[in-house]
């Protein structure tokens, strides 16, 4: 069946309508619904309205404080704090903003520490536009346990990706958006609903046998770390900045067995912002200048490229939508 296109900021209203719908407040379903539609529009499937019934699941389920307005401990130094309270962290990060950008432009580094916060998105939405400004941005996000350690048969890891992003001349921003594990928690659920496998070496089932059945991984078993014992180490490091450093829990302290249908871990993130006009001039072009001799050597296709090939045909032409995912948001509504 042919898949439907919608205008962003359609696509963006609707999404805000079922966020409205659940009782969160409009300045936070805003957030949300960009943020999602975005996702949708670059092509990032396993992060866009896919979400949507985990959202709503969620907030229907008690779980933490959706509706919840972060406070800033602002510091005095680089570090800005921020108590998410439950709520979610694009909302925390767009709360504290205004004063990470004033602290990064006056020092020319500063970073986030946001705790018990719930992040159910990819990471490029919050570093990319921090790019787009001409800084530097890190991000990590540890999540629920879902990742075994390498050699390991029980999840003690979340898939904790990492998102980085830096403006480049010429080219839009240079941005990767990984998880640690093999591939994304979602990846997984999206192959169990389609009825696909995966690779031979992607997790473990319940007896901590190396399977690439969705199912098994997703029935008692574990996704695994990229890179084995190397990827295990990037995760645990995560795990440190994320959950130990920020105050946040750790992926395997994740408890919503009281709220029957919670889907988003409520754990920390760690953003780094940094100005590399202080680092001297020309970083811009020496990047574009990098990307370059990287695909000169082979690699055509650099992080990022084919997201913004799919943004620019969904500006052109609207953003795409299934049939299911028509009648899913329309359920919603």
């Amino acid at each position: 069946m042919t898949d439907t296109r919608v205008p962003f900021d359609d696509l963006v209203q609707m999404l805000a309508a079922i966020f409205l719908r659940q009782g969160l407040p409009e300045h936070i379903a805003g957030i949300l619904a960009a943020n999602c539609a975005a996702c949708q529009r670059d092509g990032a499937l396993s992060h866009g309205v896919f979400r949507i019934p985990g959202y709503v699941s969620t907030i229907s389920s008690g779980w933490g404080q959706p509706e919840a307005m972060p406070v800033i401990d602002p510091g005095d130094g680089a570090l800005i704090g921020v108590d998410a309270r439950g709520g979610f962290a694009q909302v925390a990060l767009d709360h504290a903003r205004a004063l990470l950008l004033d602290r990064v432009r006056a020092q020319g580094i500063a970073a986030l520490s946001i705790r018990h916060s719930q992040h159910f998105s990819a990471l490029w939405p919050d570093v990319e536009p921090f790019a787009e400004s001409g800084l530097v941005a890190l991000s990590v996000v540890n999540s629920m346990a879902v990742v075994a350690p390498a050699p390991g048969a029980a999840p003690v890891f979340g898939t904790n990706p990492m998102g980085f992003s830096c403006p480049r001349d010429g080219q839009p921003p240079y941005t990767w958006d990984q998880a640690a594990s093999a591939l994304a928690h979602g990846d997984v659920q999206i192959a169990a609903r389609e009825g696909h496998m995966l690779p031979a070496d992607a997790g473990v089932d319940a007896h901590g046998q190396p399977t690439g059945d969705p199912a098994k991984i997703l029935d008692g078993g574990a996704l695994l770390p990229f890179g084995g014992h190397k990827g295990a180490s990037i995760a645990m490091t995560i795990e440190i900045l994320a959950a130990a450093f920020t105050g946040g829990a750790f992926s395997a302290e994740v408890d919503w067995t009281d709220h029957p249908g919670a889907r988003i871990p409520l754990t920390g993130q760690f953003l780094l912002v940094m100005d590399p006009s202080r680092g001297g001039t020309g970083f811009a072009a020496r990047v574009a200048q990098l990307s370059d001799t990287v695909r000169a050597a082979g690699q055509q296709r650099l992080p990022g490229d084919r997201r913004h090939r799919i943004r620019a045909d969904a500006q052109a032409r609207g953003v795409a939508l299934s049939p299911d995912d028509l009648t899913m948001l329309n359920s919603y509504l």
